[in-house]
């Protein structure tokens, strides 16, 4: 930072390895856009409350919108000494028009970034929220072409019960739609004004925060200027619903891993997002669910540096929240990144239907079944629950499925059961069975699917 930035508090020129240490600027040039929309906002007050004149308006603005094409164009130099996007900005729009000394009037750094933040991150939030729903629509697509595909679901990753493939899509459905609730939830805290907080108590200048707020498009007005500069709970709230959506998009990745497998051979990821062996010629890998999975670690951490940043400061800007841009940066960068690879990978996926009805037509998935169908003979569960696992363990011992074991060891077991039970076995019957709501039925996927259509707009 020059001797003119820093002001004339200091004799001596800044160290040049603590400006290398406290820049900024190599990464909150992102918010180059936000910073120049804001101080145009701040511009138009001042002109508002006299502190500008119409002509002096008039230069300051067309000077931003001259740096901002020259940013969008890669023509403007940013530099180091300048420290961060604000100094580098106000300094070229100073060098171009003098009059852009005076923007600076009745704000800090300390109200610029915390608003040029929530201006971003409130349209980051927004875009997430729209790639949600091209997830959720691709997920529904899946759910529609897959609708007859049955599978196992699994507990504990051991063979449960059978289930419809587009049952397991709808699961992430349902959970992409509270990630986007989250998000909606957490613009509520985003969407707050600091600007007019100045370093931490304001201005004693008669500035017109509701003016500002109109013109940048904010829903309220941050209403205590110490709290407004010195927190960034929306950001970790960000990073927190981030995380979730992380980790959700893990879950799914983690099943395509498995089912990629020569053990569950249930699908085949599409050759652009799966890769060989340097030393293996026959491997096929599928390294971009791994990598999906792996950037949780990632997303978590960030939010892990965001709360332990904060934990301890007193009120209230410290130099400490600069840390807290590039947490927010790579979580946003991660998570779409993510998406990037998520989404045309599932899109694409290939289901092999042979393999997942081999592996669903196990007899022992529908033990549960069996048990039930005691407990409509008059059997307590925990008593048909003993019965059938003995069964289980017969069947076991004859080197056969429960549905090949013969009558006679049936009711050796129990006499309560006759030739009826083996109705059981019929597969898409047994799922058909499962009618309330939440269960996997055909009738119930289907209406899920247009349900979460017309909430769409597919």
């Amino acid at each position: 930072m020059t001797h003119q930035q820093r002001g004339g508090r200091f004799h001596e020129p800044v160290a040049d390895a603590m400006r290398r240490f406290s820049q900024s600027v190599s990464f909150d040039w992102r918010l180059y856009r936000e910073d120049i929309e804001g101080s145009i906002a701040h511009a138009r007050m001042l002109r508002k409350i006299g502190i500008l004149k119409p002509e002096e308006l008039s230069a300051i603005e067309k000077g931003l919108r001259q740096i901002e094409k020259e940013i969008e164009q890669g023509e403007f130099h940013w530099r180091e000494d300048l420290e961060d996007v604000h100094m580098n900005i106000e300094a070229a729009l100073t060098a171009i028009v003098p009059v852009g000394a005076k923007l600076h009037t009745g704000r800090s750094r300390n109200d610029q970034v915390a608003t040029d933040v929530r201006l971003w991150l409130k349209k980051v939030v927004l875009r997430q929220q729209s790639t949600l729903q091209e997830w959720q629509r691709v997920l529904l697509n899946r759910a529609e072409r897959d609708i007859d595909v049955l599978l196992p679901g699994y507990t504990h990753l051991q063979r449960a019960q059978p289930v419809r493939l587009a049952h397991h899509w709808l699961a992430y459905v349902e959970m992409a739609a509270r990630d986007h609730d989250r998000l909606q939830d957490a613009l509520k805290r985003i969407d707050v004004l600091p600007l007019g907080s100045g370093a931490l108590a304001g201005s004693m200048l008669p500035l017109d925060r509701e003016f500002v707020r109109r013109e940048l498009g904010f829903a309220a007005l941050s209403r205590n200027s110490m709290d407004a500069v010195s927190d960034r709970d929306f950001i970790v709230e960000y990073v927190a619903a981030a995380t979730l959506i992380a980790v959700h998009l893990s879950r799914l990745a983690e099943d395509l891993i498995l089912w990629s497998s020569a053990e569950f051979d249930f699908v085949r990821v599409p050759d652009a997002f799966a890769t060989g062996s340097s030393l293996m010629p026959q491997k096929r890998n599928p390294d971009a669910a791994e990598l999906a999975r792996g950037k949780v670690g990632r997303v978590l951490g960030n939010l892990v540096s965001l709360v332990t940043m904060l934990k301890g400061l007193p009120m209230t800007y410290n130099r400490d929240l600069q840390e807290d841009k590039e947490r927010l940066f790579d979580t946003v960068d991660t998570i779409d990144g993510i998406f990037s690879v998520m989404i045309p990978m599932v899109r694409d996926l290939v289901i092999r239907e042979e393999a997942c009805l081999k592996a669903v037509e196990d007899a022992q998935l529908l033990a549960t079944d069996v048990a039930d169908w005691l407990v409509t003979h008059g059997v307590a569960f925990r008593d048909a629950h003993h019965i059938v696992g003995r069964l289980v363990k017969v069947s076991e011992e004859h080197g056969c499925s429960l549905r090949e074991l013969p009558l006679v060891e049936w009711r050796k077991v129990s006499p309560i059961f006759d030739e009826r039970v083996l109705e059981v076995f019929k597969l898409p019957d047994a799922l058909e069975k499962r009618v309330m709501v939440g269960a996997p039925s055909r009738r119930n996927v289907v209406a899920a699917i247009e349900e979460w259509k017309g909430k769409l707009s597919c």
